[in-house]
């Protein structure tokens, strides 16, 4: 058992911790403020997340070190960093900030926030004008920024959690450069958890004793959602068990407390990961709805993405379902569409629908078993020439050279068929797809063997 312990700070020998120029009221203010406020990033080095945008090298990145920024769209789920990452701009470009709640604020807000920055404008500063929620504006409060952001007189950083070309005016969007954040990584929330534990802004000058596996947890259930971990770990401190020292201990069932569900608690890369896509797999393969259902539901309690989920649907269709079903692939897709247009836990019902259809459809892998006999041939015939007939003769030359000379063309035929051979002659028997007839397969089964004979007559 792997326990994470932070010593206080007279075990570190009662370092000085450096708080700026805070006052004590100040720091007593800042340290009764929620653990997210008060870990808050101030540069890039420290913001965790969209490397993507901000990794060294990047756009964004760029844009913000050389003091380059116009206005702009974070756009991304609730707790990335959205806030976060444009108050390092202001901090890193020395510009005026405003933070702007489209929530509680009207069109006589936005035009005396605009008054003061024509006015700092007009003293040679910039100001970031930050709008959270910016889609909960109407288009006569979005209208509102348009001249002065065409005026250049504020830079208007909006963040949403909506997508910007439903939800905001085109005439404004058209001015913006939108940045798609992502979700963090239970790698990212686990390493803003340990930076909390260690931070004297968090619990850096207390002891705290939790085993790896809590704090992996708290990465899980919070989803992506960085300030739903930090603020759960908060909880979960404050709850925790304390010893005759003064230290804190963190047990599971504090966990369970603060979160209000039991924790299933595993590894996304580890073998319970790969063991319980497995038996997803083939509870469906073997058309068991009910286990397939309870696998899904191990999955997804214990913080599996639902996005990886979905793809695995969506390659079950047609390895095991195929053309048995024609219908299993676009509902696999609809799935993934779905869990990423709403999330968890909303989409649960939406993979569990599809869950359910992919394990009582009819199953036939011809597609995959045809598909792994074309690549093995190609792999080792990567050389073949392409017969003439269907070679494409586009110049002069190619016609001299008899590209596509002796080309049937299908569709001049009564039949839409011809005795035309378009596989290499040294292949040109080999058969691929074979159906079983199972399903909407049979069909296509009793067509393929009428096709073939009849080739065969009119070669």
């Amino acid at each position: 058992m792997e326990v994470l312990t932070v010593m206080t700070g007279e075990a570190k020998g009662m370092e000085q911790m450096t708080l700026g120029q805070m006052s004590l009221f100040q720091e007593q203010v800042n340290m009764s403020s929620p653990l997210a406020s008060r870990l808050r990033p101030e540069t890039l080095d420290d913001y965790v997340g969209q490397e993507h945008l901000v990794g060294k090298g990047k756009v964004l990145r760029q844009m913000i070190e050389k003091d380059m920024i116009s206005s702009m769209i974070f756009w991304g789920p609730p707790g990335v960093g959205k806030t976060t990452l444009a108050r390092i701009i202001a901090h890193m470009t020395h510009a005026s900030f405003i933070d702007f709640s489209a929530v509680t604020s009207g069109i006589k807000e936005i035009k005396e926030v605009m008054k003061r920055a024509e006015d700092s404008r007009m003293m040679g500063m910039k100001t970031i004008v930050f709008v959270d929620e910016i889609h909960r504006f109407n288009k006569a409060q979005q209208d509102a920024f348009l001249p002065y952001v065409e005026k250049g007189s504020i830079i208007l950083i909006g963040a949403t959690t909506e997508n910007p070309s439903f939800e905001i005016n085109s005439a404004l969007l058209s001015r913006c450069k939108v940045f798609v954040l992502q979700a963090l990584t239970t790698e990212h929330m686990e390493k803003l958890l340990r930076h909390a534990l260690k931070d004297p802004r968090g619990f850096g000058n207390q002891t705290i004793h939790m085993e790896e596996r809590i704090l992996h947890g708290i990465a899980v259930f919070a989803n992506g959602d960085g300030r739903m971990a930090l603020n759960t770990l908060d909880m979960a401190v404050l709850n925790g068990e304390i010893g005759p020292d003064g230290s804190i201990t963190v047990k599971e069932e504090v966990l369970e407390q603060c979160t209000g569900k039991k924790m299933l608690l595993y590894d996304r890369n580890g073998e319970e990961h790969y063991n319980l896509i497995s038996a997803l797999h083939k509870s469906m393969r073997n058309s068991d709805p009910d286990a397939a259902m309870y696998w899904l539901s191990r999955m997804l309690e214990a913080g599996e993405d639902p996005l990886y989920v979905a793809r695995r649907l969506i390659r079950f269709a047609s390895e095991d379902v195929g053309l048995a079903d024609h219908e299993a692939l676009p509902l696999a897709v609809a799935a993934y569409q779905a869990c990423h247009f709403i999330g968890m836990p909303e989409c649960s019902v939406n993979l569990a629908q599809v869950v359910v259809y992919l394990s009582l459809a009819p199953k036939s892998n011809a597609l995959y078993v045809g598909y792994g006999k074309a690549s093995a041939d190609a792999q080792k015939m990567l050389y073949e020439p392409v017969p003439l007939q269907i070679r494409n003769a586009v110049t002069d030359l190619m016609q001299e050279l008899h590209y596509g000379q002796g080309y049937q063309y299908a569709h001049d035929t009564e039949e839409k068929l011809t005795g035309m051979s378009c596989l290499p002659e040294s292949i040109k028997d080999r058969e691929y797809y074979l159906p079983d007839g199972q399903g909407e397969e049979k069909e296509l089964k009793e067509r393929l063997f009428s096709i073939k004979n009849r080739r065969k007559e009119l070669e």
